[in-house]
């Protein structure tokens, strides 16, 4: 493994990563600066809310497998190093979705991206995570929320698979998740946070809403 090499590869992952593909979408498909809408925000949640489920469902696609590929890199050129290493790339790529060099370092939350770098990482991992993370959304109907909690309890997860790297990223994605969702945070606190229009919580409110009318 030439330093030139992985150095080069390192860049392309936060290039990857960089990719502003809520952005673009809204731009030249619905001349639309998504960060002008919604939350402001260019990931999946407000491109739902702002620009429709057929563009929400095509950022998060995009979103997510940023982070497989980035964290794959090191797999696909062959780099002769040992497997934690893609972490590393994993890495690149979610700091490049928060702080693109193509929104002047400014970007979205990352948890799409952060996802996709899991799976390129450990699938069996990526599967307990989908375990924790999908009935919590239907329960809360709050993607935050559910965020929030799926990250402090995906690390606990990381430290029964003995993987000292793994552990030490999922800690930092707990870092860099609580960090993004400082507003939504505040909005949680003050009873404000949007919802997701199904689950749990969402169809609970909407019921009591009704018979209040």
């Amino acid at each position: 493994m030439t330093a030139l090499k992985f150095a080069s590869l390192l860049i392309l992952a936060y290039l990857v990563g960089s990719f502003p593909t809520g952005v673009l979408i809204g731009k030249i498909f619905f001349h639309k600066d998504i960060r002008d809408y919604g939350s402001g925000n260019i990931g999946t949640t407000n491109t739902f809310r702002v620009l429709g489920k057929k563009a929400g469902i095509f950022v998060f696609l995009v979103d997510f497998f940023k982070g497989t590929l980035a964290t794959s890199l090191p797999i696909i050129f062959k780099l002769d190093a040992p497997h934690w290493v893609c972490i590393i790339f994993g890495l690149a790529a979610i700091l490049g979705h928060a702080f693109s060099i193509f929104l002047k370092f400014k970007g979205g939350k990352a948890v799409a991206t952060s996802a996709g770098f899991i799976l390129g990482y450990n699938l069996q991992f990526f599967l307990i995570c989908a375990v924790i993370f999908i009935p919590l959304l239907f329960l809360t109907s709050t993607v935050s929320i559910t965020s929030l909690i799926s990250v402090v309890l995906i690390f606990i997860a990381s430290l029964f698979f003995h993987d000292t790297a793994l552990s030490i990223m999922s800690f930092g994605l707990v870092v860099l998740i609580f960090w993004s969702h400082r507003s939504n945070i505040k909005r949680i606190i003050s009873g404000n946070e949007n919802m997701v229009h199904f689950g749990l919580y969402y169809h609970l409110k909407k019921s009591k809403a009704n018979k209040n009318k």
